[in-house]
């Protein structure tokens, strides 16, 4: 098989969560332990930090990553979903894995897998683990993929755990409390291994407080942390903060909700410090201010184009759309317009309340089996007040939206990562496109 016939066929013979939800959930870490077990514990040759929460894991993991590559550390990063690539989820030193990799890893062990029946994501973190090792790095950044308890990169010892907030999200599996869904979370803290919480809510907190007494794990709440004092957004997306003892730290990535993620990264930094690695002031501003670049992190208030501005962004759920609603009203714009999908696991009718009333919609459905219907959208927003067109693909809503948009106006793309990933495919194959008439 070549890569395309390897990654179909990792689609088509694994259950993906991505496409088909809860059915590609396996509870427990059988699998994981038993692929852990074949491939003789890939996890034990490197250092590793393991990245929780409900919203903000993938900014804090790729910063980390970002900061941990400019002091110098051969570093791997594991996150999920990908959004154009499926190489996007494994990385060594931002650098995506190697075709090569995922061919020969699928041709290698298929004849053990095919048996054990695994998920998508159970045999993905088997092959990160087995590609960090292969590469040597010295020190991994592992996201949670869902939860944490039972989560199968729950095998690994890391240095420190970070657990970014607590939201409902995947109510079905983890719980339909904050309290129950931070029990799931806090299974990620180890005896002894500090833990850093970026933001706690009352019904959490004495979550963490138990778990972390239980484990005789350090914990650091970064809210109670003054790391920054002041962030201003800056004229290129960004955002500066004002730091207590760096004075301003730029900051690539755009969205007020980055601020809290700004300040989680911060304590994780000053605890990997203590841990004993060298890591300079000088390598935390770097690693703010190029993060997209040096990680290849998309999707977090990326720009697109200007005039029109044209934004889009993965927040997917309540918590991440309670941030997202209030920079969209805020952003200045003679006419704001929102390309809009969500998948069916989804709270859609309190996102769809937190959207401006004044904003034109073009509502859509991204190309996955979860997406819900863009007519259903479109009915469901109507029944908030919320007018649009109804389009079948995300290519033909934001299409159509940018035909219509004056210079001045606000595009907004987002309500699921499939929605963005869906946005970045079209325009990388049009960019493709348009490469290859130039050539002929």
């Amino acid at each position: 098989m070549d890569y395309n016939e390897t990654v179909t066929y990792l689609f088509n013979s694994t259950p993906v969560f991505e496409k088909i939800g809860a059915g590609a959930y396996k509870e427990g870490l059988s699998n994981t332990l038993a692929l852990d077990n074949h491939l003789s514990h890939p996890h034990h040759s490197f250092t590793t930090i393991h990245v929780a929460g409900t919203n903000g894991k993938g900014s804090v993991s790729h910063t980390l990553a970002a900061i941990l590559q400019t002091a110098g550390y051969h570093t791997g990063l594991f996150t999920s979903p990908h959004l154009v690539d499926f190489r996007e989820r494994i990385r060594v030193d931002g650098l995506c894995v190697s075709e090569a990799f995922v061919i020969d890893f699928v041709e290698k062990h298929r004849h053990f897998f095919e048996p054990l029946r695994p998920s998508f994501f159970e045999l993905t973190t088997a092959m990160a683990f087995d590609y960090f090792r292969q590469q040597h790095v010295d020190i991994a950044v592992i996201e949670v993929g869902l939860g944490g308890r039972l989560d199968c990169t729950n095998i690994i010892s890391p240095i420190l755990s970070v657990i970014t907030n607590i939201s409902f999200d995947h109510t079905q599996f983890l719980g339909d409390t904050l309290p129950r869904i931070a029990a799931e979370k806090a299974g990620i803290i180890k005896p002894g291994i500090p833990v850093v919480i970026g933001e706690a809510l009352p019904e959490t907190r004495p979550v963490f407080i138990n778990k972390a007494q239980a484990e005789g794990a350090p914990l650091i709440f970064a809210e109670d942390c003054s790391y920054i004092s002041q962030a201003i957004p800056t004229e290129d997306g960004g955002i500066d903060y004002d730091t207590a003892g760096m004075g301003i730290l730029h900051g690539e990535l755009g969205g007020t909700y980055q601020v809290k993620n700004a300040n989680t990264i911060l304590a994780a930094v000053e605890q990997l410090r203590r841990a004993g690695l060298s890591i300079s002031q000088d390598d935390i501003k770097k690693g703010f201010a190029e993060v997209c670049h040096l990680t290849g992190l998309m999707g977090r208030w990326q720009r697109i184009q200007e005039n029109p501005l044209v934004i889009c962004d993965t927040g997917h759920n309540v918590g991440g759309w309670q941030y997202l609603a209030r920079q969209i009203k805020s952003q200045a714009c003679d006419k704001c317009r929102i390309v809009f999908g969500m998948v069916d696991d989804k709270d859609i009718d309190t996102v769809l309340s937190l959207l401006p009333a004044n904003a034109t919609f073009y509502f859509t459905k991204a190309n996955s089996k979860r997406a819900i219907d863009e007519r259903t959208v479109q009915q469901k927003a109507k029944n908030k007040g919320l007018n649009g067109q109804a389009f079948p693909s995300v290519a033909a809503a934001y299409r159509t939206a940018l035909s219509e948009a004056s210079p001045h106006d606000f595009i907004f793309v987002g309500g699921s990562s499939y929605v963005v990933a869906d946005l970045l495919e079209s325009l990388s194959r049009e960019k493709r496109q348009a490469l290859n008439s130039l050539a002929i």
